[in-house]
């Protein structure tokens, strides 16, 4: 089955798994996997450009496997934090072991907590949505869906958007602005919904209101039966997971832009609006976000059937390398501004 390639996203909770219950360099094999393995194997194995044809895609459409892997995140990511929770405690860490099980649990908030919660926000019922809050609750990152779908989806490629990057932007200077301008206008974006409604910003239904108690609940939560310690490398671990985001974010759509016409409106988007890579080992591990230009030329698609279109800047490689190459700013501008350049 088609669907079955996908459940290798389980490979990051087995390698976490380790990193959980061993010592030494074991405790980094989250680390080593994503960002070194895989970026490894992708320069071997040939990208895939193939789509369904239009049967199949009907045929895969209603393949609820699909579906019941994304649900099977949820309770895999709880258990793992409550896992994760226990064993940050043990006394026999070295802190270079403590820091390698905060990045692994990190990488699990990233690429199970974030990824797929985006994936199940963007679902037109609401049972999907909830499971996405959930696991965007478990990394301390739940305004990202008012933002996203309301803001991002509406703006991508354009100044107003925070989750644009500039040309030349430094992804360090990125990092801060996207993650606090999509959180305040988040808010805005809810307070004007309800104005809209004809209701005041201060009622139950404002998901901001709703997701600010429930993440202070959460937090608490864990600071009171677990101490201190185990809280504060839980947010840890979810600013890890948050950084990944925002990382995906800077590469996704670094320095590309809509045209504006003469009235100040700006072109639909199009799949030439945001970098693809059809580099099939991080293709599959995230849930094919990486065809990220059909994701935003219909933003309701399931991730199975998103296709991989010419007219979509192609990366040099997969997303693992193209997030480790962002680290080095003036390596990163000499590539990609070099792509911008053909684009023009």
């Amino acid at each position: 089955m088609k669907a079955i390639k996908y459940f290798s996203v389980l490979l990051i909770p087995f390698v976490t798994y380790i990193s959980l219950t061993n010592y030494g360099w074991l405790t980094f094999l989250p680390v080593l996997f994503v960002f070194g393995f895989v970026p490894l194997l992708e320069f071997f194995i040939k990208p895939n450009k193939n789509n369904f044809t239009k049967e199949e895609e009907k045929t895969e459409k209603q393949n609820k496997l699909y579906t019941y892997l994304l649900y099977l995140i949820l309770p895999i990511q709880i258990v793992f934090l409550i896992f994760f929770f226990y064993s940050i405690q043990n006394p026999n860490l070295e802190t270079y072991e403590i820091v390698g099980r905060i990045l692994g649990m990190g990488i699990m908030c990233g690429v199970l907590g974030i990824n797929v919660g985006h994936e199940l926000g963007h679902r037109n019922n609401r049972f999907d949505e909830f499971i996405g809050e959930l696991l965007l609750l478990t990394s301390l990152n739940t305004h990202f869906l008012p933002y996203h779908n309301g803001g991002h989806h509406y703006n991508v490629a354009t100044p107003k958007d925070a989750a644009t990057a500039r040309k030349n932007e430094w992804i360090f200077i990125f990092w801060i602005r996207s993650h606090f301008s999509s959180y305040t206008t988040a808010w805005s974006l809810e307070n004007t919904r309800l104005k809209t409604a004809n209701k005041t910003w201060f009622h139950y239904k404002n998901r901001m209101i709703v997701y600010t108690i429930s993440t202070i609940f959460l937090i608490s939560t864990i600071f009171f039966f677990y101490g201190k310690f185990v809280g504060i490398s839980f947010i840890l671990a979810a600013i890890v997971g948050i950084l990944l985001l925002e990382t995906v974010n800077y590469i996704e759509h670094y320095g590309l832009l809509r045209k504006q016409n003469e009235n100040g409106r700006y072109e639909r988007v199009k799949r030439n609006h945001s970098w693809n890579s059809d580099h099939q080992v991080g293709q599959v591990l995230l849930f094919n976000l990486s065809r990220h230009s059909d994701h935003h030329y219909n933003g309701a698609k399931h991730y199975q059937l998103l296709k991989s279109v010419p007219e979509s800047p192609q990366m040099p490689t997969g997303y693992p390398g193209m997030m480790l190459l962002s680290l080095i700013p003036p390596i990163w501008f000499l590539v990609m501004n070099k792509k911008l350049k053909k684009l023009a």
